[in-house]
Formats: C-alpha cells, sequence, structure tokens
C-alpha cells in the first residue's frame, strides 16, 4: 500500500505544485530587501531615520526567525496547506496595513509584526511540501533550486522593482504589489493537497516556542544596541544566550519525560546538517548585509535615487539568474559541498571587488562586477545548502528540521542586517561602508571554513527509488 505522501503525489502534477511554493518564497524575501532603496523615502514620508528604518527591517526578519520554528510544529497540527494559507492572509494583511502606514509604530506593526508572523506560517510549508512531493536527490535538487531561486530571485530583484516602484509611484505601492502577489499564490494554491493528514491532537510546546523565541529576540536586538549602548549590548546578548540554554535544556526534560518537544534534540547531533546550517545562516547574513550596507551606502552617500540604487543591484540579480538556471545540472555533476564551497569563494572574490573598485573610483559601474560576482556565488550555494540539510533526515522529520532550517537562514538575514546596519550607521561618512564590508567578509569567510569542513555525501539514492515509509500520527514530528 503506498503512503500518505505517494498517494499525494500521485494527483497534482509537481508544477503546479511548485509555482505557488515559490511565489510565497520570492514575496517574502522581496519583502526584506526592497525597503533597502526607499530608505529615504521612507524616513522623509514617516519622520524616521535611517536607524529607524533599519530596525523595521530588523524586526521583520528577526520575527520570523523567532517564530518559524514553532510556525513549522503547527504544520503538523493544523496541515500544511492550511499553515500556508493562514499565513498568506496574515502576511496579505501586514502589506495593506504597512502601505496605509502614517508613521514608523505603525509601519512596524504592518510590516515587521503582521508580515513577520505571516512568513513564519507560510514559510515552512514550501520546503515541507517540496520534500514530500519530490523524493529523490535530483528531484529534490531542481524543486529547491527553484525555490531557493525564488528566494535569492526576491532578495536581489527587490531593490530593483521597489526602486523602480518607490521613484514612479511611492513606496506603498510596494506593499499593494506583496498584497497582489498573495492572491495570486491563493488561488494557484486551490490544487495543493496536503501529503500527510494534519493532528489536530498533537501536543505543542508552548513554554520551548516562548523561551526560544524570546531568546532569538534578545540576541539581534542586543546587536541593535551596538552603536548606542555597550552595556544594554552585553545585557541583551547576555540574557538571548540564557533563554536559548534554557530552552536546550527544556526540550531535553521534555524528551526524557517522553513529552514531545518543539524539537528534538537529535536535530542537532547530524554533524552534516549542523554543518549545513552555519553555511545557510552565513550565506544569509552576508547576503542581507551587503545588500543593505551598498544600498545605505549608495543613497547617503552618493545620493543616488531609489531607481538608480535598483538598478546597480541588477548585476547581482543576474549573476544569481545565470546560477539557479544551472542548480539543478550542477547538483547532478558535482557534490553539493563542492558547489558550496565555490559559492563561497566566488562571495569573497565578489566582496573584494567592490572593496578595491570602490577605492578607485566613485561611479556608478565600480560596484557592478562585485554584485555580479557576489550573485552568482549566492546563487550556486543556496541550493546546496537547503538540500544539504532537508535531505540529512528522513521525510518523518521533514517538519521539524524545515521550520530550524528556515529559522537559522532568517536569524542570519536578521543578523546581517542588525550587524552590517549598526556599522554603518555608527560611521556612515568616515569608512562605515569599508568597515561593515570587511566584518562581513570575516563572516563569510567563516562560512568558507564550514563548508571545507562538509564530510562527503553518502551514495546517492537511485532516480526512481521510492521515499521512506512516514511514521503514523503522534510518532512523526
Amino acid at each position: 500500500m503506498s503512503s500518505p505522501a505517494a498517494a499525494a503525489r500521485a494527483g497534482p502534477a509537481p508544477r503546479h505544485v511548485l509555482a505557488p511554493l515559490a511565489l510565497t518564497q520570492f514575496v517574502a524575501s522581496f519583502a526584506g530587501s526592497n525597503m533597502n532603496v526607499a530608505i529615504n523615502s521612507i524616513g522623509k514620508d514617516l519622520g524616521t531615520t535611517v536607524h529607524g528604518v533599519q530596525t523595521a527591517i530588523t524586526l521583520f526578519l528577526l520575527c520570523m526567525a523567532a517564530l518559524m520554528i514553532p510556525g513549522s510544529k503547527l504544520t503538523d497540527k493544523w496541515g500544511r496547506r492550511r499553515c500556508l494559507l493562514l499565513g498568506l492572509l496574515i502576511y496579505g494583511i501586514g502589506a495593506i496595513i504597512s502601505a496605509l502606514a502614517p508613521g514608523l509604530p505603525t509601519l512596524i506593526v504592518g510590516y515587521s509584526a503582521f508580515e513577520g508572523v505571516g512568513s513564519a506560517l507560510m514559510i515552512p510549508p514550501i520546503y515541507i511540501l517540496a520534500t514530500l512531493y519530490f523524493d529523490s536527490v535530483q528531484s529534490r535538487a531542481r524543486a529547491f533550486g527553484t525555490i531557493s531561486g525564488a528566494a535569492g530571485i526576491g532578495s536581489a530583484t527587490g531593490p530593483l522593482i521597489g526602486g523602480l516602484i518607490t521613484t514612479a509611484i511611492s513606496w506603498r505601492v510596494s506593499f499593494l504589489f506583496q498584497a497582489l502577489i498573495v492572491a495570486l499564490v491563493v488561488v494557484l494554491s486551490a490544487r495543493i493537497s496536503d501529503p500527510l493528514p494534519a493532528d489536530p491532537k498533537r501536543p505543542f510546546d508552548l513554554t520551548g516556542a516562548a523561551v526560544s523565541a524570546a531568546g532569538l529576540f534578545f540576541v539581534v536586538i542586543g546587536i541593535l544596541q551596538a552603536g548606542n549602548n555597550g552595556l544594554l549590548l552585553g545585557i541583551f546578548i547576555a540574557l538571548g544566550l540564557l533563554l536559548l540554554a534554557a530552552f536546550y535544556l527544556h526540550i531535553r526534560r521534555r524528551e526524557h519525560a517522553h513529552e514531545e518537544p518543539l524539537l528534538r534534540t537529535s536535530l542537532f547531533k547530524n554533524r552534516t546538517s549542523n554543518l549545513g546550517l552555519v553555511t545557510q545562516n552565513v550565506q544569509w547574513l552576508f547576503m542581507m548585509g551587503i545588500t543593505f550596507v551598498v544600498s545605505v551606502y549608495l543613497q547617503t552617500v552618493q545620493h543616488f535615487s531609489a531607481i538608480k540604487t535598483g538598478l546597480v543591484f541588477t548585476a547581482a540579480t543576474v549573476g544569481l539568474l545565470i546560477s539557479s538556471a544551472f542548480a539543478q545540472r550542477m547538483a547532478s555533476r558535482r557534490e553539493q559541498r563542492t558547489l558550496i564551497r565555490g559559492g563561497f569563494v566566488a562571495s569573497l572574490v565578489g566582496v573584494g571587488l567592490l572593496l578595491a573598485l570602490a577605492g578607485l573610483t566613485r561611479h556608478v559601474w565600480s560596484f557592478l562586477p562585485g554584485l555580479f560576482v557576489i550573485g552568482l556565488g549566492v546563487g550556486v550555494m543556496i541550493t546546496a545548502s537547503v538540500n544539504v540539510v532537508q535531505s540529512a533526515f528522513p521525510e518523518r522529520e521533514q517538519g521539524e528540521i524545515s521550520g530550524l532550517s528556515r529559522s537559522v537562514s532568517n536569524l542570519g538575514s536578521s543578523m546581517g542586517t542588525a550587524i552590517a546596519g549598526t556599522i554603518l550607521v555608527a560611521d556612515l561618512v568616515h569608512g562605515g561602508y569599508v568597515a561593515a564590508t570587511i566584518v562581513l567578509t570575516a563572516v563569510a569567510a567563516l562560512g568558507l571554513v564550514a563548508a571545507l569542513l562538509l564530510p562527503p555525501e553518502p551514495r546517492r539514492r537511485r532516480e526512481l527509488s521510492s521515499p521512506p515509509e512516514p511514521a503514523t500520527s503522534a510518532a512523526h514530528p
């Protein structure tokens, strides 16, 4: 007898599943980067500063990171399709609130809170559904390539599309654009069925969810305080780390008591997955950090308009599109760890070009080669690292590892904006751009070290091999 997941795969064609999943990931990633080119416009319109807009962006990304694991866990309780649609609804409401925001507090409510919560609910089902519908290494590489490519393209085209809309109409229309995409995804999702049945009686670790979210919140908020108050920086980060340690002890205690935790501690015992998660975190930290640094520098120091700033990032978009287009072919010919290593090397070369050429001339073309090479590098490794992590666990554990994976990636995004933005805003004119870029380069180098430590892949399953049978009801995560 076929498994529930196999039965679901026999229904709609994968391409009908992949399109709404990729679009959902696109809009979430777009929301994280399109604000960067509208910093001046938003600041003038809402009466705030660069730091105020940076805070809104960081809190949006942090909200996703803090709630991604609980959101992933709820997919088992409520169902993957239901969580996807609920997340889209909350996200769409947040986009409309943001478009009508009269001031920064309302923008934070709509953008950082509503869109952040919506993203935390709608993103985990993307990767779980893709993993369940595509069961071989190569087919998953294609699916993850499309979805991760959409994530990268959303981040890379966010400045261009956002800049065009901001210059031609208003930054507010960018949020209405997101609401329209959300409506389209809801329509396209009509043909998606849930591969595994929901389990409404499944217990939910509310304490674990609250403690883990609070821990991540204080760590990132502490980083945001770096340029303002060193004492608060230390207090917040120390409190965050203590809360995360308490979270680990909490889930271990629940396991020993035979109660279901928010995350199983066994997820942290897989060396391949752990290293893959490090590379994911660093990739997004680096990408979002560079995007924020270059965007702020161009607008506040070079006095570029929103559309001109967006056009500069077209180079990164082209590079990312090229490498994403060849993701499946590269995955079938090279080990995933080789692609991750190559992506980090290319990204380091790209940031080197940014620093070298920006020091020689202030012309716009000086940013293009570096951003293009960075786009190539990110496009190569972003798919491979997702595949490494997701494929390290069986089908029955995809809910938990997907949430952990997305949380780690979004934590990297929020930390990238917080770290780079704090350094940049503290000394915007006198070397802030160079200092922030150097810090991001050092972090990318650490990501390369993690990639070099990745073990060889196990022998690949044959293309037509069947997926493992999922455990039943309470046994599967």
